[in-house]
């Protein structure tokens, strides 16, 4: 059976809303990813996760759809992610030089 690999998922949720304010809309998909337990770090563009892509994909659905159950009316969803073949990918290599 193949391990399953830690990846790094971006997600950016734009909600679309002609009534209801968009960063309280955002707020409902950041809340799910916190909940959700996985290592995260929330940034003003995007919120990048970091787990197995299984698992990530699941936490990024609920997002999307507390958004949906919040009043919006439709969300873009905009994903990245890095993925290596054999190996796996963390959010410190690539800033742990950052952080004092």
């Amino acid at each position: 059976m193949h391990k399953a690999n830690i990846i790094n998922l971006g997600i950016q949720i734009v909600p679309k809303s002609k009534t209801l304010d968009t960063y309280a809309l955002v707020d409902k998909a950041i809340e799910v990813i916190q909940q959700s337990g996985v290592k995260h770090v929330v940034t003003p563009f995007e919120t990048v996760m970091e787990g197995t892509q299984e698992e990530l994909m699941t936490i990024a659905q609920k997002a999307q759809q507390a958004v949906l159950d919040a009043g919006a009316e439709e969300v873009l969803v905009y994903y990245r992610l890095h993925i290596r073949n054999s190996k796996d990918v963390t959010m410190g290599e690539k800033i742990d030089k950052f952080t004092y």
